[in-house]
């Protein structure tokens, strides 16, 4: 259920304009903006109003060097020297996963995740990596070699969907370990991780008082209380269908609230004519049917990430159930015949541009 990373979730700041001065008692505030490809294998965008450049670079600064050690502790895919990460605690040490003392931000990480697999009834489950990684090597090879595409066999998909309990993860909050039960199993917080790191970095601003910012990880959106002016930031949801007269299918005015989206439409292969997405259902080991993007809209980016990965892998009716029971959570399903359902209270936040 690894979530789409590249979804292309524009933020669209500054287009109504203001006719009030931004004034402090440092002078003028202006819009900053920078970038960065370094972390969480996609772009990151970070909008803000300060006085002066000096003091952006420095709050920006603060932003990306927080995602950095994020980025390192939740990656399975690289080790750092002197660091347990995720990807030593699915290392195998002869034939078995050892008891790992790790960083508190992992245990934090792993247990909500653990809290949003209750939630969801097991459709967000960090434990999939054994068969998320099967469909990650068939993408990637068939994304380099196009004309040998192929689907993962059955057998190996069934074998691996026998190693996702996510009960064979075992944490101790205390002793601040980890420990995987089962040695064929191995964690992918893909579904989670962006999220819950951009969340995090929001609230560490807001401890400190830091407000008028926007923080967007790969479509991962998370902003801090409104402009310096009172206006909301706008954000468009992007059409799925590039041949849409419409870019955006929506357009959402935010005040301290998160947007995720998860998408099929931009991440995949093709096998035979046919795109095989990067989201998978665990129930099918396929990737799940129904939906060109799901889109969450929520304080926390966390949970964002988390739900727009399961309601992708529920039915509608199942979806918008979940959708209704949680407080302060509203969501955008867009089908594969382009047709749309919303929440009970998606409209609240829907604006022109």
């Amino acid at each position: 259920m690894k979530k789409q990373r590249l979804v292309s979730l524009l933020l669209l700041i500054g287009m109504i304009a203001s006719s009030l001065s931004l004034l402090s008692c440092q002078g003028q505030k202006q819009k900053f903006v920078t970038h960065s490809l370094e972390y969480f294998d996609t772009a990151t965008s970070i909008t803000g109003y300060e006085s002066t450049q000096e003091e952006f670079d420095r709050i920006s600064g603060e932003i990306l060097d927080l995602l950095g050690e994020y980025h390192r502790l939740y990656t399975i895919y690289h080790r750092y020297e002197g660091m347990e990460n995720l990807c030593t605690v699915n290392e195998l040490q002869d034939g078995v996963h050892r008891t790992v003392t790790v960083d508190q931000r992992i245990i934090d990480l792993l247990l909500y995740a653990k809290e949003m697999h209750g939630v969801t009834n097991g459709k967000l489950n960090v434990a999939m990596g054994s068969l998320l990684s099967i469909w990650h090597e068939y993408r990637t090879a068939g994304l380099d070699e196009s004309r040998a595409a192929e689907l993962p066999p059955k057998e190996l998909l069934t074998e691996a969907a026998k190693h996702t309990d996510i009960n064979n993860l075992i944490i101790d909050p205390e002793a601040r370990t980890v420990w995987l039960a089962d040695p064929a199993m191995t964690l992918d917080v893909g579904a989670i991780a962006k999220g819950y790191a951009v969340e995090m970095v929001a609230r560490t601003l807001e401890e400190q008082g830091i407000s008028g910012y926007v923080i967007n990880v790969g479509g991962n959106v998370r902003t801090l209380g409104t402009k310096p002016d009172g206006q909301t930031w706008l954000a468009g949801i992007e059409n799925p269908n590039p041949d849409a007269p419409q870019s955006y299918a929506v357009y959402l005015a935010l005040a301290g609230e998160s947007v995720v989206t998860s998408g099929s439409y931009q991440r995949f292969y093709t096998v035979n004519g046919k795109n095989y997405h990067h989201i998978i259902d665990e129930q099918t080991m396929m990737p799940a049917e129904g939906y060109l993007s799901v889109s969450v809209v929520c304080k926390n980016s966390a949970q964002g990430d988390a739900l727009s990965t399961a309601l992708f892998c529920m039915s509608p009716e199942e979806g918008l159930a979940l959708v209704e029971r949680l407080p302060d959570v509203e969501a955008l399903w867009i089908f594969t015949d382009e047709s749309q359902q919303v929440s009970s209270g998606f409209s609240h936040f829907v604006t022109r541009p």
